[in-house]
C-alpha cells in the first residue's frame, strides 16, 4: 500500500473500530502484517491454550511458529501435517475449550457486524461460544458495507477460491462460480453472523492495513 491507501486503511478501520465497540467488541488497527503479528502475539496470556482456526490470513502473518515458541503456551493445531482426518476432527473439539482462539473473518461489515461462512462449522461455533478470548486477524480487503454485500463477497470469491486452495472437487473450484451445489465437499454449510457480544471485550478484530487472505 502507498500512504494514501495506509491512510484510507486506518481512518475506514477507526470508524469501523467504533461500530465494534457499541456491540461490545474490541477492535485495533495495525499498518502491516508485521505489526499485527506482534500485536496478536502480545495479547496470548502466559500458559494459555491456543487454538489454531483455518485462516490464510494468520498463516500469512507467520503466526503459528511464533504462537508455539511464546513460554508455557499450547498450540492445539489440526493442520499439523500427517494427522489423520480423526485426530484433526478431535483437536478442533478440544479447541472449543481453548483459552484463546485465532482466526480469520469472511467479511466484515461497516457498521461492526461479523460475516462467516463454514464447512465444517467449528470456527463459527468458536467465534460464537466456547474460548474464553477469541482474536481476528483482518485485512482491509475483507471490509464490506453490509450484509448483502458479505454474502456476495463469501459466495461468489471466498468460498470458490478457498476450494481450490483446498483442491476440494466441487463445481465451483472447477469454474470459478457458485452454483448452489449439494456435492459432498461443499464447503458452503453453516453460516454465521455476529450482532454483538454478550460478554464484552471477548472477541478482539485486528485490523490490518494490508490485503491478506481468501
Amino acid at each position: 500500500m502507498d500512504n494514501h491507501q495506509r491512510s484510507w486503511a486506518q481512518t475506514v478501520a477507526q470508524s469501523i473500530i467504533e461500530q465494534l465497540a457499541k456491540r461490545h467488541m474490541e477492535g485495533s488497527f495495525a499498518a502491516d502484517g508485521a505489526q499485527a503479528r506482534r500485536e496478536i502475539l502480545a495479547m496470548i496470556p502466559q500458559g494459555a491454550t491456543v487454538m489454531r482456526g483455518g485462516s490464510v490470513t494468520t498463516t500469512s502473518l507467520g503466526l503459528w511458529d511464533e504462537v508455539a515458541r511464546l513460554p508455557g503456551v499450547t498450540l492445539l493445531d489440526p493442520y499439523v501435517p500427517g494427522l489423520s482426518k480423526e485426530q484433526a476432527l478431535e483437536i478442533r473439539r478440544r479447541g472449543l475449550l481453548a483459552d484463546v482462539f485465532i482466526t480469520g473473518t469472511n467479511a466484515i461489515t461497516l457498521d461492526g457486524r461479523l460475516v462467516n461462512l463454514d464447512g465444517a462449522g467449528n470456527r463459527v461455533a468458536a467465534i460464537t461460544f466456547g474460548p474464553a478470548k477469541v482474536i481476528l486477524a483482518v485485512g482491509m480487503n475483507k471490509v464490506v458495507t453490509d450484509l448483502d454485500a458479505a454474502r456476495e463477497r463469501i459466495k461468489r470469491y471466498a468460498a470458490p477460491v478457498n476450494t481450490r486452495r483446498m483442491s476440494y472437487k466441487t463445481p465451483c473450484a472447477v469454474t470459478g462460480l457458485c452454483s448452489e451445489c449439494d456435492c459432498p465437499a461443499r464447503i458452503c454449510n453453516a453460516w454465521s453472523i455476529i450482532e454483538g457480544s454478550l460478554y464484552p471485550g471477548r472477541i478482539h478484530v485486528k485490523l490490518i492495513g494490508e490485503s491478506l487472505g481468501y
